[in-house]
Parts: C-alpha cells; structure tokens; sequence
C-alpha cells in the first residue's frame, strides 16, 4: 500500500476515532483525545516519509485532530470547555516526557532489547515537546479565539465551516512555523527544513479541511440528544 493511500486512511481512521470517543463519552472523551493525540504526534513527527513527491513528517494528521475537538468543544460547549482540552494537552505532554526521561536513566538488564530504540525516540523528545509545547498553546489559543470571533460575527450553523477552516487554517501556520524553528532548525539541511516546515502546514491545511464534515456530524449528534455524557452539566 502507497504511503499516500496509508496516509488517506490514517486520516480517516482519526476522524472516525474522535466521533466515536465523543459519541460514547461526550466532552470526556474529547479530553481523552486530546492526550492521546498530542503524546502520539510527538512520536510520529520523528519519522519523515515521502508524501505526494514532498517530504514530510508523520504526526500531522493526529496533531491536527486536536484542532477538530477543540472546535467541537467550542461550538458545543463554549470557549472554557475548549480552553481545558488545551490544557489536558499540555499537561500530558509534560508527563509523559518527564516519565520517558526518568525511564531512560534505569539501567537495562542483560536481557533487554528496546533501550537503544528509546534512547533513539525519547532523547531527542526534550526538544521535540518544547516546540510542540510552546507551537501548540499558541497555535491553539488561536483557534479558540478566532473560532469564536466568527462564531459572534457568523453564528448561524450553516456557517460552520467556515468558522472552523478560518480559524484552524491560521492557527496551523502558526503552529507548523513555531514548530519547525524550534524543533528541527539545525537538525536538517536548510532544503529539507524548508521541506518539511512547507509540507507540514500543507498537509495540516488538508486534515484541517478534510475534518469539516466530522465536525457537522458531531454538531448533529450533539443537537439531537445523541452524545452519552460521562459527566452530566449540573441544572
């Protein structure tokens, strides 16, 4: 199978993923995303591939999720309700690199086979979380008030996708240059940055174009009564 179909059904599959957590479990679910995507992508963006004749970075279609559950959040339950899932990412990529690092000091046994992999993934992770850190509460607090700048001034549903494409679009710059800079200046040869900084927002601009129908179906479910909230609003 082609990368470029993989990559089709990987995004796909993510889309698919989220309505299903948010079906079942409502807001929660959303948050239980938002950790899982944002700790996933970090491990994905260290593997480059080819993608359409470009080369890219894995990680962009899941990083970019989080975008569709914060614009979920946002149309369903209000800008304080989004601004949590940014927080829940933040916190959880933090975690998971202080554990990651405190693991790696541990001595392997004789028998071991996987520490010179994680050595290989999480040394490098550090540098990775700083720029996903610092692109993803930027980029992130963006979207949130963009979304609701159109929301007041386009309130109808059948403006929504416009609200979520301006707003996400913008904020996928912000977080591709953010990114890039940080995580990769020096790392690669100045054609290959370049490369990947361009292709990155590229192919986020596509999963954030590609996510508008998931968003509608999630717009649906929630109106009709459809969405299995774990914690019930108090009266």
């Amino acid at each position: 199978m082609s990368n470029e179909l993989l990559w089709l059904v990987l995004m796909v599959a993510n889309f698919t993923s989220i309505l299903i957590f948010y079906r079942y479990f409502g807001k929660t679910g959303l948050f239980i995303w938002t950790a899982l995507a944002t700790i996933i992508a970090n491990i994905q963006v260290l593997k480059t591939v080819e993608l359409f004749g470009f080369v890219a970075t894995l990680g962009n279609i899941v990083y970019g999720t989080t975008f569709l559950v914060t614009d979920i959040l946002s149309e369903n339950y209000g800008k304080k309700e989004a601004r949590k899932a940014v927080l829940v990412g933040f916190l959880s990529l933090i975690t998971m690199t202080i554990m990651m690092q405190i693991a790696l000091l541990f001595k392997p046994d004789a028998s071991d086979f996987s520490q010179d992999a994680l050595v290989t993934i999480f040394s490098f992770m550090p540098r990775i979380v700083i720029a996903s850190l610092a692109a993803y509460w930027l980029s992130q607090l963006h979207d949130i008030w963009a979304f609701h700048l159109w929301k007041k001034r386009l309130p109808q549903t059948k403006y929504l996708w416009i609200r979520n494409n301006l707003s996400t679009m913008i904020s996928q710059f912000i977080d591709s240059f953010v990114f890039c800079f940080i995580a990769f200046w020096g790392v690669y040869e100045l054609n290959i940055f370049w490369s990947i900084l361009w292709t990155t927002y590229f192919f986020k601009w596509i999963v954030a174009a590609a996510d508008t129908p998931f968003l509608y179906v999630a717009k649906f479910l929630y109106d009709k009564g459809k969405i299995n909230e774990l914690v019930k609003n108090e009266a």
